[in-house]
């Protein structure tokens, strides 16, 4: 009962934007990357807004194999992937800004002596 009413939100959603399933998990992702981070004050480079990315995830994932009553390989890994992609991207950039500003900031160095 509950995976047919969340699958119905789901198609709402879609019907309602006109968006394909694609770009929703893009926009999906982000907006709960964002969203988690404003709820927990951390910053993205941090894995906790990540992780509710994760979870939201994982739960749409779980909703959607109990509607269909089996996996859909294709669809869950293509939903996957389009889902974390950019917010994985976010948190590994600002994660790994602090050490690539000391080695651009080591090499400046080297090259003016």
């Amino acid at each position: 009962m509950i995976p047919a009413i969340y699958h119905r939100f789901i198609d709402w959603i879609g019907d309602g934007t006109g968006l394909p399933d694609t770009i929703l998990h893009l926009h999906a992702g982000l907006a709960v990357l964002m969203v988690a981070r404003i709820v927990t004050r951390r910053s993205l480079g941090s894995f906790v807004p990540l992780s509710f990315v994760v979870l939201a995830e994982t739960f749409n994932e779980v909703m959607d194999r109990m509607h269909y009553g089996s996996w859909r390989w294709a669809d869950t890994t293509s939903d996957v992937v389009n889902t974390l992609f950019w917010p994985t991207v976010i948190c590994l950039g600002i994660r790994l800004r602090p050490m690539l500003m000391r080695l651009d900031a080591k090499r400046v160095r080297n090259d003016v002596v």
